[in-house]
């Protein structure tokens, strides 16, 4: 069986298990105090041009936007983000544990625009009975979305200058942010995406890290007692160098951007085999996601052989699937399911 379901499906790099391997006996300060910790965060902030920036590693996605969010939003706000997003989705209601709505946004291709974000800000603040309601306090939005497409560096700007004006706090799920960076569609690079937010994440376990996500913060009034948050939310590592050292590993030599490249080249064939062979793609994505809408016939005898995300049935004799390469994809099992492709006779 080939996995095509998710791209957090292998362990890590053998970059990073080396390195993992030749520090093992080491023996360090804790909790992320370590001298890899302060390496990777100095390789971070280098990378984005901005010394000013502070650095937390965090053991998983949901962890890291749970405390960012909840560090964020008074007791009485909620975050805006689209319907689709991971936060609304896929977290099993964590941001709601904490106190917090997520105050949904329908969107057809998973972006949030500015005029969204004015929408629901005015919405609230022209209602006289707002006390009664959720006050908006922030946006989230993910790089790429949750359907593997991309803002653009004019519609952040454009985000960041409306969250700017309206004073709410801009956050970016960065959990497939390589992936984003190195589409070849994108425009902008990560010093663009530090100066247009107020906290990133930076992701590790989806992009050849055994686990482990980075959390960069520029708005100071985040910064204030944020290990504190951390380690109220379960994120904070006892043994946290070994975050440090996977990070370094990935970061020196720009790996992470040459695997990332390596997953959305990977993508891009595929999706020019479905598109040449008739197969519609439910969202335009360059990413390392891709989404066929295939015959059900056709997903059936795919399946034997390949193992895909379910997504949505558009009608009642097709179905949309993710279809996701990763860091570890290999050329020979993109060529696999292309000749799968070819093989099928329609019946």
């Amino acid at each position: 069986m080939i996995h095509f379901a998710c791209d957090y499906a292998e362990g890590a790099h053998e970059g990073v298990l080396r390195r993992l391997f030749e520090t093992n006996l080491e023996q360090t300060a804790g909790y992320g105090e370590d001298p890899y910790c302060c390496r990777a965060q100095g390789l971070i902030r280098q990378l984005c041009r901005n010394e000013s920036l502070e650095v937390h590693f965090l053991v998983g996605g949901t962890q890291t936007n749970t405390t960012v969010i909840a560090a964020a939003l008074r007791p009485h706000q909620g975050v805006i983000a689209a319907s689709s997003g991971h936060i609304n989705v896929h977290e099993s209601g964590a941001i709601e544990s904490t106190g917090h709505k997520v105050l949904a946004v329908p969107s057809r291709d998973g972006k949030l625009s500015a005029l969204d974000v004015r929408r629901v800000y005015q919405s609230h603040w022209e209602d006289e009975t707002r006390e009664h309601m959720v006050q908006p306090g922030m946006v989230y939005l993910s790089q790429p979305t949750e359907n593997g497409t991309l803002y653009s560096l004019a519609e952040l700007t454009d985000l960041w200058e409306t969250c700017q004006e309206l004073d709410l706090l801009l956050y970016i799920d960065g959990a497939r942010l390589g992936y984003g960076l190195m589409s070849p569609a994108c425009d902008m690079t990560l010093p663009d995406l530090a100066s247009r937010c107020d906290a990133f994440s930076l992701g590790g376990t989806k992009q050849g890290l055994l686990f482990g996500e980075a959390l960069v913060l520029a708005n100071p009034a985040l910064k204030r007692d944020f290990r504190y948050l951390i380690k109220q939310r379960g994120g904070l590592l006892a043994k946290g160098r070994l975050l440090g050292v996977q990070f370094c590993a990935i970061l020196e030599d720009g790996l992470y951007f040459e695997l990332s490249r390596h997953a959305d080249r990977l993508a891009m064939e595929l999706r020019r085999a479905f598109e040449e062979r008739g197969y519609e793609m439910l969202y335009d994505s360059y990413t390392n996601q891709q989404y066929p809408v295939l015959p059900d016939a056709l997903l059936a005898a795919l399946e034997e052989d390949f193992l895909f995300s379910f997504w949505s049935k558009p009608d009642g004799n097709h179905t949309a699937v993710r279809v996701c390469t990763s860091w570890a994809t290999e050329s020979r099992a993109v060529q696999e399911l292309i000749r799968a492709l070819d093989r099928w006779d329609g019946t």
